[in-house]
């Protein structure tokens, strides 16, 4: 789906989209907000490239980033969340990752793990490993994934 769809689909629900991003830098929101007409429905994007960033904007917990590390389902959902508790939207998503160069044996590079929260419903988080093909494919294929994730979450949506 496009991100036009995407967007046309949620201004038939009158839902407003957040997104909350680390390793992609905002590029969900760029997607987004490239259709003319998405200021109907993206209502914020939040890029928290560090730590703190997801603390002070999002209400990341220090204890979840000190038990799990900024690269953990257990942060993504609190980003997702924070997202929603810190905005006006009903539906959000999240993107914290590795896009690489490198990674460890524990959070190889291509480890990217997402949230999507609803207003309403139990918030989803998932990781997927898109393996080291380079940091700019990798950010495009976290990118492309969170917009599929924001469709997906529309259907809760009647």
């Amino acid at each position: 789906m496009s991100a036009a769809d995407l967007l046309d689909r949620a201004k038939a629900r009158n839902v407003m989209i957040a997104t909350a991003e680390s390793c992609t830098g905002g590029m969900v929101a760029v997607a987004l907000t490239d259709i003319p007409g998405s200021s109907a429905v993206v209502e914020r994007g939040f890029v928290t490239y560090t730590n703190t960033a997801k603390q002070d904007m999002l209400g990341v917990h220090a204890e979840t980033l000190d038990a799990h590390g900024a690269v953990s389902e257990e942060v993504a959902c609190e980003m997702a969340e924070g997202a929603l508790r810190h905005s006006l939207a009903q539906l959000a998503v999240s993107i914290t990752g590795i896009a690489g160069p490198g990674g460890s044996e524990f959070k190889p590079e291509g480890r990217v793990c997402f949230g999507l929260a609803a207003e309403g419903h139990p918030t989803r988080v998932e990781t997927i490993e898109f393996g080291a093909p380079g940091r700019d494919t990798v950010r495009r294929m976290a990118r492309d994934h969170a917009l599929e994730l924001l469709s997906e979450g529309l259907s809760l949506f009647a």
